[in-house]
């Protein structure tokens, strides 16, 4: 078991999980991508015609929900890789994300998972190193222009991404925003190798101070 954990937050379309993924690799370390989870639970929801405005239906659907992320995601023994993305759940994960039940039920389970894991965790989302991850060995907020992201997340568009930040930033539970100590990278026109080699720069002065 490790407590060893690289938090990695920041809006869609920043390259959290392009990062988090390389960052993983390059390290040995265990990967989550937390947004598939809620983008799981949304199929899920989608599919089975529950209310995704509904607060305590969806918490009870998370509740029961098994969700796989690696190597591809899955809930309730399903695979949903191919629909996380549609435009169907763009337009509803914000709802699902903002719901209070589901964050508990998600945030227990990805601490359950980075103690589990026997070097160390990165991890990716938008509240990992303000909720989830306060304590984490490092802390990183990705940013890049509205135009990068956009480009980068090209099946939604600038409108949708700018949706999104809205929805994430502004909602009760567990907002989206920039932890005090985070390190703070903006990603615009920035190789992923480039910003990689920069965090872990970051994780080995932390590791020797």
């Amino acid at each position: 078991m490790s407590d060893r954990v690289i938090a990695i937050d920041g809006p869609a379309g920043s390259g959290k999980s392009s990062v988090a993924r390389a960052l993983a690799e390059g390290l040995g370390w265990s990967f989550l991508d937390t947004g598939a989870m809620y983008r799981a639970v949304t199929v899920e929801a989608l599919d089975r015609g529950v209310d995704v405005k509904d607060e305590v239906a969806m918490g009870e659907l998370a509740k029961a929900a098994r969700i796989t992320t690696l190597p591809r995601v899955t809930v309730n023994d399903r695979d949903v890789e191919d629909d996380i993305r549609s435009d169907r759940v763009n337009v509803a994960v914000s709802d699902v994300a903002a719901n209070p039940l589901v964050r508990s039920q998600m945030v227990g389970r990805q601490r359950e998972f980075a103690a589990g894991q026997p070097l160390g965790t990165v991890v990716e989302g938008r509240d990992i190193t303000t909720v989830v991850f306060p304590d984490a060995t490092v802390k990183v907020y990705l940013t890049a222009s509205l135009e990068e992201r956009a480009r980068r997340r090209d099946e939604e568009g600038e409108a949708s991404v700018n949706r999104r930040d809205v929805a994430d930033s502004t909602r009760e539970a567990s907002p989206l925003r920039q932890a005090h100590d985070a390190l703070v990278l903006d990603t615009t026109g920035r190789d992923v190798h480039d910003v990689v080699e920069e965090i872990i720069q970051c994780l080995q002065h932390k590791t020797l101070s």
